[in-house]
């Protein structure tokens, strides 16, 4: 019989029984009878460790240590983290802008009913590298219970959801850009409120973002709008009143397309042309 962990047992000690199948057992032979074995002093007693170990005293076990990383067979690719937009390179010399392969951020200005989602989203659509279109609006919406609709009042619940919006949509587009993949975002940007808009969407995305602005004439913007739907749509004096604070972007320095006679195809093309223009000359805001 061995001890649990493999060494012998310790030495048998008087009084414990003899060192064997107890007498009573079944199978066990009785001692032959005689006299009583005479009385010896018991050994002196050996260290604890002696008595339960042969070899030398085992070590400690080592921490278990963490199975190395593999690769993720889910498909799972690292990611480059996200960080502020640089201003684009002018191309060397004279060397026309290739708008259509070069990974750009574009922020699209303009009032209600300017066309800017229409054209945000062909322009993504038809360019040869990878662009995500970007609508402040679509991501503003995402709240549904509780949603604060500036068409009922605009309120400090209303403009925080429109901060948290511009935030969530520049958190967005750097992580696009960082990854290759070209943005362009719409916004209703106002030039008298340049700190929370112009300027807030510099610190989301950065110095690299190109603001351009779509400004058709009053009585288009009426027209559209009025084909608008739901909380999309504005009454005319909204409309008028948003119209007539864009105006101040006339001297700001920024591109201006007024679309009035445009189709949507060819809006996207003058854009390519302003936004070439923009990257040979980047505009000071």
């Amino acid at each position: 019989m061995q001890h649990a962990v493999g060494n012998p047992l310790p030495p048998h000690r008087p009084g414990q029984g003899p060192a064997g199948p107890h007498p009573t057992a079944p199978g066990a032979v009785a001692p032959p009878a005689g006299p009583p074995p005479p009385v010896v002093a018991p050994p002196p007693a050996a260290p604890p460790a002696a008595s339960f170990h042969n070899g030398p005293a085992p070590q400690q076990a080592p921490a278990p240590q963490p199975a190395p990383r593999t690769r993720d067979t889910t498909g799972h690719v690292q990611l480059p983290p996200g960080g502020p937009v640089a201003v684009p390179s002018p191309p060397p010399g004279h060397a026309p802008v290739d708008t259509g392969g070069t990974t750009l951020a574009v922020l699209l200005i303009g009032p209600a009913g300017a066309g800017k989602t229409s054209v945000a989203k062909y322009w993504a659509e038809h360019r040869r590298v990878p662009t995500a279109h970007i609508s402040l609006d679509d991501v503003r919406e995402w709240v549904r219970s509780g949603f604060a609709d500036p068409q009922s009042g605009w309120n400090d619940n209303s403009e925080a959801q429109y901060r948290l919006a511009r935030r969530t949509c520049g958190f967005s587009a750097r992580n696009f850009l960082a990854n290759g993949i070209s943005c362009i975002l719409d916004d209703a940007v106002f030039p008298d409120r340049p700190v929370v808009g112009l300027g807030g969407w510099k610190r989301h995305v950065g110095p690299g973002l190109l603001p351009v602005v779509l400004l058709p004439g009053l009585e288009i913007v009426l027209e559209r709008n009025a084909q608008r739907s739901g909380n999309r749509r504005l009454t005319d004096e909204e409309v008028a009143r948003i119209h007539g604070r864009m105006a101040g972007w006339y001297g700001s320095g920024l591109p201006i397309i007024d679309n009035s006679h445009y189709d949507v195809p060819t809006t996207a093309r003058v854009l390519d042309e302003v936004l070439a223009r923009s990257i040979a000359s980047p505009p000071q805001w």
